[in-house]
């Protein structure tokens, strides 16, 4: 199994609602490894992770993980995205949880040994991250996985 990466900056601060989404296709069930959410802006932030009770449709303008290896491992498949036509759905329980001060540069990173494991997409083949309240005007979030 081959590890990937992907970063993007987010403008989603409206509460109760996805600001991230990480997705699985039809072929592949990847392990997120890592998930790091960074403030841009300084505004206390809270925010929550968890597979969402339906996925995001038709995501706007997607990105594709990138080969953190020699660049020879196959094309990844695992996308996330910052706006959709319908958003996901939120979560019924979280798998974390972070609370950030108003502080330019506030991070939070989240290890799983194991993987956090995203099923082959279907109504629940993403994880979200999800503003619980108020979030900064601009955040950084990444993840890295293995498909």
């Amino acid at each position: 199994m081959a590890v990937f990466s992907i970063a993007q900056r987010t403008t989603v601060t409206t509460i109760a609602a996805a600001a991230w989404e990480l997705r699985s296709s039809a072929s592949n069930r990847p392990k997120v490894m890592e998930l790091g959410i960074c403030l841009a802006a300084a505004t206390a932030s809270v925010y929550g992770v968890g597979r969402p009770a339906a996925i995001g449709i038709t995501p706007t303008a997607p990105l594709t993980v990138q080969d953190e290896g020699d660049g020879a491992a196959a094309v990844g498949t695992t996308q996330c995205a910052v706006a959709w036509g319908t958003g996901p759905t939120v979560p019924a329980d979280f798998l974390r949880r972070a609370s950030l001060k108003a502080e330019l540069g506030a991070c939070i990173i989240w290890t799983f040994p194991r993987g956090l494991s995203i099923p082959v997409s279907a109504s629940v083949g993403s994880i979200v991250v999800w503003n619980i309240t108020t979030n900064s005007a601009a955040t950084d979030i990444w993840a890295v996985v293995e498909e």
